[in-house]
C-alpha cells in the first residue's frame, strides 16, 4: 500500500446573482466572485482583482 496523501480542493462559494455574466455561451466570473474565493488561480481571469501579470505556465 502507498502512502500518498491526496489534498482536497477548498470547497468554491456557491454563485449567486452578480457574481458572473455570460458572455458568447461563456461564464465571466466578476471582481466580486474572485474576492469571495480568496485567492487566484492563476488563469489569467479578465476581472481579477489579485496581481498577477499573467497565467501560470502548466508546462515548466
Amino acid at each position: 500500500m502507498s502512502n500518498l496523501k491526496i489534498k482536497k480542493q477548498p470547497a468554491l462559494p456557491p454563485l449567486e446573482e452578480g457574481d458572473y455574466y455570460l458572455e458568447n455561451g461563456l461564464f465571466v466570473f466578476t471582481a466580486q466572485y474572485h474576492l469571495k474565493r480568496g485567492s487566484c488561480c492563476g488563469s489569467g481571469c479578465r476581472h481579477c482583482p489579485y496581481k498577477v501579470r499573467k497565467p501560470r505556465d502548466s508546462r515548466q
